[in-house]
């Protein structure tokens, strides 16, 4: 597996002092995949649920709110690009009031018979940022890799 991690460190001063905030980008390529195959693993709501093990509800439509993992992320779709561009709003249920929601961005893009998925999310906060670094690959990442090797999920949890 070919991945890169780059954390970005920022800062913005408030009333109430300093919120720390993060950007973690992942670069993945997905051997053998087709761009348009990894589109629809993120934007259908079937298959989204099915490989992340969890409940998800999604449109493929700009403007649409959307919850993965039973409401525990929450957001909007901000802009949908098919099969190229996934820009949305995104926000953990236990976030801080104070926390401003942070952007996510896939960008994808075929490299003759590999995917390259570029993610890029931004203004995660510093509390969070471990675990959220981490659950793309536990939650995505390596569970896509796996399904495009022809192995299959054991079932949607809490649906």
């Amino acid at each position: 597996m070919e991945s890169r991690l780059l954390v970005r460190l920022h800062t913005k001063d408030e009333e109430k002092g300093k919120i720390m905030s993060k950007t973690i980008v992942h670069r993945v390529v997905f051997k053998n995949a087709k761009i348009g195959t990894l589109y629809d693993l993120y934007m259908n709501q079937r298959k989204h649920a099915l490989i992340s093990e969890a409940p998800a509800k999604i449109s493929a439509k700009v403007g649409t709110k959307y919850s993965f993992h039973g409401g525990y992320i929450t957001g909007k779709n901000l802009q949908l690009v098919k099969n190229k561009l996934i820009v949305q709003s995104w926000r953990g249920s236990d976030w801080k009031h104070s926390d401003l929601d942070s952007t996510f961005v896939i960008s994808l893009e075929q490299k003759g018979k590999d995917a390259v998925l570029l993610a890029t999310h931004s203004n995660v906060p510093d509390k969070h940022y471990a675990g959220i670094n981490k659950g793309w690959y536990t939650h995505y990442w390596n569970p896509w890799k796996r399904h495009l090797a022809g192995k299959q999920p054991s079932k949607v949890r809490g649906m």
